[in-house]
């Protein structure tokens, strides 16, 4: 049995978390045994990413004057609340992944800097590149003009160093 400081020490490590994360999804873990529960702790602690069963009630409370109060409405049956601080797409990420190997993982609600997303968003919220998939993308789309430049530069000398290798050439085999 909770006590009065023990719920109010959840509801306030629940809230820290909520006003630091981009996004927050609450699933369904009814099934999953203790097992399953520690191997989904341990991959969202690998990801980063913070993860909390909780009493509706104070959840409710936790997500109150938060980025994530739309999601206070949709909050029933036993669900775990996972934030992520750095990446928005890490808890979809590990949720998705897991939920495909234990059916009885059901995301019932997704939220993403304070709108709330339908469940199915999950796995395309899933699919989006980290952050640092994402910065090496932007590089290669933002160097290739520049290669493509230099190259456009080099290419009259390369042109004449070939014509002028090809006379040499032609002048030896005479």
């Amino acid at each position: 049995m909770l006590t009065l400081e023990d719920k109010k020490a959840i509801v306030a490590d629940v809230a820290q978390r909520a006003q630091a994360a981009h996004a927050a999804i609450a699933a369904e873990y009814r099934g999953l045994s203790v097992a399953d529960m520690t191997a989904l702790r341990s991959k969202a602690r690998e990801a980063g990413v913070y993860l909390r069963v909780v009493k509706n009630t104070l959840a409710r409370r936790a997500l109150a004057d938060t980025e994530f109060d739309c999601m206070r409405e949709s909050l029933s049956g036993p669900l775990l609340l996972a934030f992520s601080g750095e990446e928005p797409a890490a808890p979809a990420r590990v949720l998705t992944e897991f939920a495909k190997e234990h059916e009885q993982l059901v995301i019932k609600v997704v939220a993403l800097r304070g709108k709330l997303l339908a469940p199915e968003d999950a796995e395309r919220l899933a699919k989006m590149p980290t952050k640092d998939e994402a910065i090496a993308m932007l590089m290669g789309v933002m160097k290739a003009p520049v290669e493509k430049l230099a190259r456009t530069l080099a290419e009259p000398a390369n042109k004449l160093a070939r014509t002028l290798a090809a006379v040499r050439e032609q002048k030896e085999a005479a």
